[in-house]
C-alpha cells in the first residue's frame, strides 16, 4: 500500500505540521510520497531527511533575526521578500542548521513542491531535487505574492503554490497512493473569505490576468477541496490531523513561547494518534 504525506502551506504556523511529523520521525514512520505547498514542503524535507526538531530549531533562533525575517529584506533590491532569501535558503542550511543532503536524497518515494504558475494560474507539481544547495524550487512554492520576487523556473513564472492549491491531496492519489496523511495549519472549522489585498494583487499581476482570476477565485475553491477532503476522510481514505488552537501565531510571528506552544501541539497530537497512524499507513 502507497501512502502519501500531504503537507499545507501556511507560513510559521507550519510550525504545527513539524510537531506531528517530528513525532512520526521519533517513532519511524515514513511515508511513501511527500508533498507540500509553500512553508509545507520548505519545512516537510526536514521530515524525508530524518532530522527530527530541525525546523524548531530554526524559528527558535532564528525568528527574531532581521537576517531571517523582517521589512528591511523587503525593501533590499537584491532581495525583495520580507524573508532573507539567501540567509534562510543558503546560509541556514549550509552551515548553520545542516541539512542532510545524503539522506534527502536516498529517499526511495517522490517528494513534490506545489508552485503556481502566473501565465496560466494553475497549479504545477515539480519534483524536489536531491542536491540543491540554494533550494530555488522551495523558495518559488513559498514565494507569497506581494512579499516575494517572481520566480522564474524554465522560463516561466512562478509564485505560492496555494495560491492556485493549498491542500494538494488529490495530487497523491493521482500519483497512486492509496491513502494520504493530509496535515492542516489551520482548525477544522476554517473558512477561507476573500483576499482583503485582492484589489492590490490585481494591480501588481494585472499583466497576468488568469493568476488574478486564480486569486479571485482562491476563497471558493479552497473551501471546497476543504469539504471534499473531509468527504475523504469519511470514507477512510484521509487521515487528517489540524490544530485544534493557533495559539496566536500569525504566519510571520516572532513570539518564540507562541512558536513553542503550537509546535507542541503538533507533536502531542501526533503522539496520541501513533497507533491510528501506524494502522493507517499499514506501518
Amino acid at each position: 500500500m502507497k501512502v502519501g504525506l500531504v503537507l499545507e502551506g501556511g507560513a510559521l504556523r507550519t510550525i504545527f505540521s513539524t510537531g506531528v511529523f517530528d513525532a512520526m520521525l521519533e517513532k519511524d514512520l515514513m511515508a511513501d510520497y511527500v508533498i507540500g505547498v509553500s512553508a509545507g514542503i520548505a519545512y516537510g524535507v526536514s521530515y524525508v531527511s530524518r532530522q527530527p526538531r530541525r525546523n524548531l530549531e530554526i524559528l527558535t533562533r532564528f525568528a527574531n533575526d532581521r537576517r531571517y525575517m523582517g521589512l528591511k529584506n523587503l525593501i533590499d533590491r537584491r532581495n525583495r521578500s520580507y524573508f532573507g532569501l539567501e540567509f534562510s535558503y543558503e546560509t541556514i542550511p549550509n552551515q548553520l542548521v545542516p541539512f542532510d543532503y545524503d539522506t534527502f536524497a536516498a529517499f526511495p518515494g517522490s517528494v513534490e513542491a506545489v508552485v503556481t504558475n502566473l501565465e496560466t494560474g494553475q497549479a504545477e507539481y515539480k519534483e524536489v531535487p536531491r542536491r540543491d544547495e540554494k533550494f530555488l524550487l522551495l523558495q518559488a512554492t513559498c514565494a507569497m505574492p506581494l512579499m516575494f520576487p517572481i520566480y522564474w523556473l524554465d522560463g516561466k513564472p512562478y509564485l505560492d503554490g496555494g495560491a492556485a492549491e493549498a491542500v494538494p491531496y488529490r495530487r497523491a492519489f493521482e500519483q497512486g497512493c492509496d491513502r494520504a496523511v493530509v496535515i492542516l495549519t489551520k482548525p477544522r472549522s476554517f473558512v477561507r473569505r476573500q483576499e482583503k489585498l485582492l484589489p492590490l494583487i490585481q494591480r501588481r499581476y494585472r499583466e497576468y490576468p488568469n493568476f488574478c482570476r486564480t486569486m479571485a477565485e482562491r476563497a471558493d475553491r479552497d473551501n471546497r477541496a476543504r469539504q471534499e477532503l473531509f468527504q475523504l476522510e469519511r470514507e477512510g481514505k484521509a487521515l487528517v490531523i489540524a490544530p485544534e488552537s493557533l495559539h496566536g501565531v500569525g504566519r510571520i510571528e516572532h513570539n518564540v513561547d507562541k512558536l513553542r506552544m503550537l509546535w507542541a501541539e503538533g507533536y502531542q497530537q501526533g503522539m496520541e494518534r501513533m497507533e491510528e497512524l501506524r494502522a493507517f499507513m499499514g506501518r
